[in-house]
């Protein structure tokens, strides 16, 4: 199977579900309930806090935002995304994949590619924190300021790449097990 960063899509054999429940029936689907509901919408605020801190880091390079403001928000919401983005993976990763999984065995490479993506996208959220850092002791040592934050918005920008991917996926593989065996967690 291929890896997060040269994948574009989930394998053909873990679409089997997809093709019975597609994205356009799942929000309709008797099974579809809060919680399939807040899964989704957790993965739409970490798209939002990924769209929110590029714009921060865009307007500081484009001269739009001074360098305390942009600082601040970009921790902000930076530390945000990373913290939350952790604390997702180890729920699913110790909860609801294992479950999943047992629900679904036909599936549980998927779960497996899964589980491969949160360890890949841990070093791309240490890197992402690396850069963001250094932009942010750039901005406070007043050298370099705006280089630093666009190595931080280069960095981003793979990033978003990545995560997209990834919650695509998840979401494909995750959201028809849960209108398929409406498990209860």
């Amino acid at each position: 199977m291929r890896d997060l960063e040269t994948r574009d899509g989930l394998p053909e054999g873990l679409r089997v579900l997809l093709r019975d429940y597609p994205r356009d029936i799942w929000q309709s689907h008797r099974n579809f309930d809060a919680l399939t509901r807040f899964w989704l919408d957790r993965h739409l605020m970490f798209r939002d806090l990924l769209r929110r801190v590029t714009a921060e880091t865009e307007a500081f390079l484009d001269r739009r935002t001074e360098g305390r403001v942009y600082a601040a928000r970009s921790a902000r919401l930076t530390g945000l995304l990373l913290n939350e983005l952790h604390g997702h993976h180890r729920i699913e990763d110790m909860q609801y994949f294992p479950v999943l999984s047992g629900l679904e065995r036909r599936l549980s490479a998927g779960f497996d590619l899964l589980d491969g993506d949160h360890h890949a996208l841990d070093g791309h959220l240490h890197t992402l924190a690396e850069e963001t850092n250094a932009a942010l002791r750039a901005v406070q040592s007043g050298a370099g300021a705006r280089v630093r934050a666009g190595a931080a918005h280069a960095r981003l920008g793979a990033f978003a790449g990545f995560l997209d991917r990834h919650l695509i996926d998840e979401e494909d593989l995750v959201i028809p097990v849960i209108l398929h065996h409406a498990p209860r967690f």
